[in-house]
This record gives structure tokens, sequence and C-alpha cells, in this order.
């Protein structure tokens, strides 16, 4: 019998639910389950993709998982590289302050995402010095290193986030991130503002991070096109719930649910997933 995979996260039944407040003030508030009991689970050293369309709860599910809001039920496991297994929605505040170097997020908005008073150094650098794991000028040197390492010159230190392109904003982002050595990142559609050039560009880079760095990630997205070339796995979200999953090639290829079918379909004609789907249903049709 072979071994189960090692999984660094798993999610059991997550749930997440808000109260919508009445339109008119006789009206009855009611109930919306943006995560309506989602588990999924990540293998380390992988790339899960989940992908839907926009209000599917793609982004809720990505913050209840790291408990950046708090979920309504469920259950989240960390599971570290030395061993270590942590139930993330029961950790105290303490344990959970020490699980935020080990877990971190790249958002979509990178603009909004980063403090606009401070430089891109002082950005890096302020979770290190956050989590006491040295001086600032121990933190300053390896936001400068990480800086560097995701593309952005050494002037970078000193500049705020008004003084960067929008690709160049959101590789900050992610040198924030990378600066702790977490070892699982949740990439909340982290390539949507970008141009295409400059989306293959942070798609490379992430790519060879994710090796160099060992990293496990999450990368949610509605756009097909990207989850497939980034993702080991595949997960499709529709109203909270995952609805299919499987390898890219039979999830884009094969569809078996008609969500997955309608989302394959709207994809632009040229993208190799959309002809891929063309070929696989004009064989299941003859």
């Amino acid at each position: 019998m072979s071994e189960p995979p090692d999984n660094i996260v798993e999610v059991r039944a997550l749930t997440k639910h808000f109260v919508r407040k009445p339109i008119l003030p006789w009206g009855e508030p009611g109930i919306v389950r943006a995560v309506d009991g989602l588990s999924l689970a990540i293998p380390r050293g992988t790339t899960v993709g989940l992908v839907g369309e926009s209000g599917s709860g793609k982004t809720t599910f990505g913050r209840a998982l790291l408990r950046l809001i708090e979920p309504t039920s469920g259950e989240v496991v960390f599971r570290g590289s030395d061993g270590a297994e942590t139930d993330v929605l029961a950790a105290d505040p303490t344990a959970l302050r020490r699980l935020r170097r080990s877990m971190q997020i790249v958002f979509q908005d990178p603009y909004h995402s980063l403090n606009p008073s401070r430089t891109a150094g002082e950005i890096v650098a302020e979770g290190l010095i956050i989590h006491g794991t040295g001086s600032r000028a121990d933190a300053l040197d390896a936001a400068h290193a990480v800086l560097r390492r995701v593309g952005l010159p050494d002037e970078s230190m000193r500049r705020p986030p008004s003084a960067f392109s929008g690709g160049q904003r959101q590789r900050i982002a992610l040198a924030r991130a990378l600066v702790l050595r977490p070892e699982f990142i949740v990439c909340d559609e982290i390539t949507s503002a970008l141009d295409l050039s400059t989306q293959a560009r942070m798609l490379a880079l992430l790519a060879e991070l994710r090796v160099e760095m060992r990293l496990s990630l999450l990368f949610i997205s509605h756009d097909l096109h990207t989850v497939a070339k980034v993702s080991d796995h595949v997960h499709v979200m529709h109203r909270g719930r995952i609805v299919e999953e499987g390898a890219p090639a039979r999830i884009f290829g094969e569809p078996t649910q008609a969500y997955t079918r309608a989302l394959v379909a709207a994809l632009p004609s040229h993208t190799p997933e959309r002809r891929r789907f063309r070929r696989t249903r004009a064989a299941l049709e003859s």
C-alpha cells in the first residue's frame, strides 16, 4: 500500500457565512453562504489551483483558511516541516502569531495592500521587525536581499509604493511574504491586474521561487488559462462549494460538471485549454 501524500494543509468542512442585512426596515436578514462546507488538501511542494467566477467564494476561502477572517465552522490543519501539526482555527493568539511566519498571503491589489507612507524596504522589513527576528538593521538587510531576489533594483528600498508600476508593486507584496521564509502562501488573484507580459514574468518568478524555497501554494484565480499553467491540481468552486477537482489536463480537457464546462466554453478560442476542450468534445460526440 502506498503512503498517503504529505499534506502541508488540510481543510475540512470549512464554512464562512455572513449575515445580510435586509434592504427594507421590515425585511428579514438573510444568510450568505460564502464558503459552504469546503474541504481540500494541499500536498507539500505543490501548487493547488482554486478557480471560479467572481463571487464564488474563492477569496473568502483563502482568508478564512489563514484566519484573516474568522470562519463560521470547520477545521484547518497545518503541518510544518518540523513535523508539528497545528489546528489553525483553535490556535490561541500566541500560536497564531507563530503560524503567520509559516503561512502568508499575497493580495490581489498591491496598491491598497501596501502602506503608502512607507518605503518598499520598510514595508518588506516590517514583518521581521514585528516577529522580533533581529535588529532593524538586520531586517532591512534581509528586505534588501529579497527585493533583489524578486527582480527589483537597489534603489527600490528608498521608494514608496506610488513610485512603482503595478507589476513592481506586486513584486514588493511577494517580497513581503517571502522575507519571513514561509512554507505556504495563498496567492489571491495576484496576476489579475497585470498585463500579459507582466503576468508571464510574475508566474515565471513564482515558479522559480517555489522550487528554490520549497513553497506550497494555493493559487486563487478566475483565469482558467493561468490556473492551468501553474497548478498541479485544480479545484473548481461554485457558490461556496467545490463542484469538480482533478489534474488541469482532465479538468479543462474533459470536464464532467456543467459549471466547469461553461467556464471552459467561455475561454477565448485561441487558448490551449479551449482548443483541448473542443478536441475532447468532438471525440466524445463522434
